[in-house]
C-alpha cells in the first residue's frame, strides 16, 4: 500500500515546470483580441479554426521542461497554460444562448496542483484576464459545450500527427485531440506530404496543372510515400491538363484543412505591430549588451560554458524570462559547427570565438551573433575573413528594404563572399564550396525562425542578416585558414525609411570590437573559491 501511495504522489505531483499564465506587462488582451479578428477576416466562409496549445515536454523521470506555449496559440490568446484549445468561428454562432465568434477551453483551478506549480486562471480568470466571453473547462470540449463540426464547410487546424507524451500533465490535451480527430474525420494514416500534395491539386487549374505536376514529381524523388500514392501517381501520369483536372474527383473528401491555417498565420505574423517591435527591440538590446560584456571579459583559459553563462546572466539580470534558442558558443574549430550547443570546451585559446545567442523578452526572441578574437586582436587571416563577412553583411542590411525579397539579399551576400574567397586564394573562380553553407536571412519574432514568407519584404517585418564563413580543420585550402569561423548577425526592422538595426549596440567592426575588448570587465575581480 505504501508503494502504491508513493506512486500516486509521484504521478500527481511530479515537478511540472509550468510558466506563468500570462505576461503582466506585455501585450494586452485587446491586442490579442484584434489578432483573432485578423485571423477571422482571412478564414473561409462557414469555417472554424481549432488551435491546441503545446503539450508539456518531459525532461527526465518526474521532471518536465519549463512550459513553452504554442506560439500561434499565444499570439492569438496571450495564454501560457497547457491543456487548452482555442476555437475561432468565421461567423458568430449561438453558444449557450448567446452569439459568439470564439471559445477558449482551459484547465480547471486545482489548489493542490497550484500549490506545486503556480496559480491557474481557470474559467473566470480567463474571462477577466484574457478578455474571452465564452470560456469552458477542457472537459467540455467533449461534453455539453462540444462543437458540432459537421455544421461547417471547412475545419482549419495544424498537423496533429505528433504523438503527445503520456505524462498525466497532458491528459486533458490528449482527450481533446482524440475527440477532435474523431469528430472531424481527421485524416489518419496519411503522410503529411501527401495531404499537402492533395491541397495543391485541389487548387490546380488548367493553366497551372503542369507546374503542380512538376512540383509533385520533385517531391516524389524525396518522399517514397508520394510515389506510392495512387491518386498522386494518376496526376503525374496524366498526359493533358484536362486529364489532370479529372484526378480531382479521386481525391479523398475531407473537411479538415491542415494547410490554410498555416498560410493565414504566416501572413499575420510576418508583419510585426508596433507593440511587437518594441518587445523584439528590447530582446535585441539585452542580447547586444550580453555581447558587449563578454567582449570585455573574454580571455584565454575561460571555458565556452563560462562565456555562455555571462551572456545568460546578463539576460536574467535584465529580467528576460528565457533564451530564444539554445546558446551557441564555439571557440576555434567548434565555430565551424553551425548549431554547436554543447559548449563544453574547458579552455578556449587565442583563436576566434563565435557567439550566437538571443534573449527572450515576453515571448519574443532576439538572434544576435558576434565573432571576437580571444586574444583581443584579430590576426591577419582572421581579420581578412571577418572583414569579408562584414562587407557581405553590410550589403545585405542595405538591401533590407520594403519590396526586396530574401533571394536578393542572399544572392548579394553570397556573391561578395565568393568573390572575396577567390581574392584570398581560398577557392578558385567558379569553384563550388561549402564555406558559406546556410541562408542569409530568416524572419524573427515569437520563434527564432518565425513565420513569414520568403517573398518581397513588407514594412514592419523583422529579419536577420547573417552571412558567415567557416573553414574547418583539414579543408582544401592553405592551412593558415583552418579553424577560422566567422558569423556576424543582426536583427533588422524593415521600415519605409530603410533598415533599422535593432541589435546594432553590439560592436561589429574590427576596430570597435578590439577597442571594446580593451575595456576592463566588472567581472575581473569576481573570484570564486577553489573546489575539489
Amino acid at each position: 500500500m505504501k508503494k502504491l501511495l508513493l506512486l500516486f504522489v509521484v504521478i500527481t505531483l511530479g515537478q511540472s515546470a509550468f510558466s506563468q499564465s500570462f505576461f503582466q506587462d506585455a501585450l494586452s488582451s485587446d491586442w490579442h483580441k484584434e489578432r483573432r479578428a485578423a485571423l477571422r477576416s482571412e478564414m473561409p466562409a462557414n469555417s472554424v479554426a481549432v488551435i491546441f496549445n503545446s503539450p508539456v515536454k518531459n525532461r527526465s523521470n518526474d521532471v518536465d521542461y519549463v512550459y513553452h506555449p504554442n506560439t500561434d496559440f499565444y499570439y492569438l490568446t496571450g495564454f501560457r497554460e497547457p491543456n487548452a484549445v482555442l476555437v475561432v468561428f468565421s461567423e458568430a454562432k449561438e453558444i449557450n444562448g448567446s452569439l459568439t465568434d470564439e471559445i477558449i477551453y482551459v484547465q480547471p483551478r486545482d489548489p493542490r496542483a497550484e500549490m506545486w506549480n503556480g496559480k491557474r486562471l481557470g474559467v473566470e480568470g480567463a474571462k477577466e484576464t484574457l478578455g474571452f466571453g465564452q470560456v469552458y473547462l477542457y472537459e467540455e470540449f467533449t461534453g455539453q459545450q462540444k462543437i458540432d463540426f459537421a455544421a461547417f464547410d471547412k475545419v482549419l487546424s495544424f498537423d496533429l500527427s505528433e504523438e503527445i507524451e503520456g505524462s498525466s500533465a497532458n491528459a486533458g490535451l490528449k482527450n481533446m485531440v482524440y475527440a477532435f480527430k474523431q469528430a472531424t474525420g481527421y485524416p489518419a494514416n496519411v503522410p503529411q506530404i501527401n495531404l499537402q500534395m492533395y491541397e495543391m491539386i485541389r487548387a490546380a487549374d488548367l493553366n497551372n496543372s503542369g507546374d503542380i505536376a512538376q512540383m509533385i514529381g520533385r517531391a516524389k524523388q524525396r518522399y517514397p510515400e508520394v510515389e506510392d500514392d495512387p491518386v498522386l501517381k494518376d496526376f503525374l501520369n496524366a498526359d493533358s491538363p484536362e486529364k489532370r483536372m479529372a484526378v480531382k474527383e479521386k481525391l479523398p473528401q475531407q473537411k479538415v484543412d491542415l494547410f490554410a491555417l498555416t498560410e493565414i498565420m504566416e501572413g499575420l505574423r510576418e508583419v510585426k505591430t508596433i507593440e511587437e517591435q518594441k518587445l523584439i527591440k528590447k530582446a535585441a538590446q539585452i542580447s547586444a549588451i550580453g555581447q558587449i560584456e563578454v567582449m570585455k571579459a573574454a580571455k584565454a583559459g575561460m571555458s565556452e560554458r563560462e562565456i555562455q553563462g555571462i551572456h545568460e546572466f546578463i539576460y536574467k539580470r535584465y529580467g528576460a524570462e528565457d533564451l530564444g534558442y539554445p546558446s551557441i558558443v564555439g571557440a576555434g574549430n567548434n565555430g565551424c559547427i553551425l548549431h554547436y550547443i554543447e559548449n563544453d570546451l574547458e579552455s578556449i585559446s587565442d583563436r576566434l570565438l563565435l557567439m550566437d545567442l538571443g534573449a527572450e523578452w515576453k515571448g519574443y526572441t532576439a538572434d544576435v551573433t558576434r565573432t571576437i578574437p580571444v586574444s583581443g586582436t584579430f590576426n591577419q587571416e582572421e581579420k581578412a575573413i571577418y572583414e569579408l563577412v562584414l562587407k557581405a553583411q553590410d550589403a545585405g542590411i542595405a538591401l533590407t528594404k520594403v519590396g526586396t525579397d530574401f533571394a536578393t539579399i542572399g544572392d548579394a551576400t553570397r556573391r561578395i563572399i565568393d568573390e572575396g574567397l577567390v581574392e584570398l586564394g581560398i577557392i578558385k573562380a567558379g569553384q563550388s564550396h561549402n564555406y558559406f553553407p546556410h541562408g542569409t536571412s530568416h524572419h524573427l519574432g515569437l520563434d527564432v525562425h518565425d513565420r513569414g514568407s520568403r517573398g518581397p519584404l513588407k514594412e514592419g517585418a523583422i529579419i536577420t542578416v547573417e552571412p558567415g564563413i567557416y573553414i574547418p580543420e583539414g579543408s582544401e585550402c592553405d592551412s593558415k585558414w583552418w579553424g577560422i569561423a566567422v558569423r556576424v548577425e543582426d536583427d533588422i526592422l524593415v521600415t519605409a525609411d530603410g533598415p533599422v538595426n535593432l541589435s546594432g549596440d553590439a560592436p561589429r567592426t574590427v576596430t570597435a570590437i578590439e577597442q571594446m575588448m580593451r575595456i576592463p570587465s566588472v567581472l575581473e575581480n569576481w573570484v570564486l573559491p577553489e573546489i575539489n
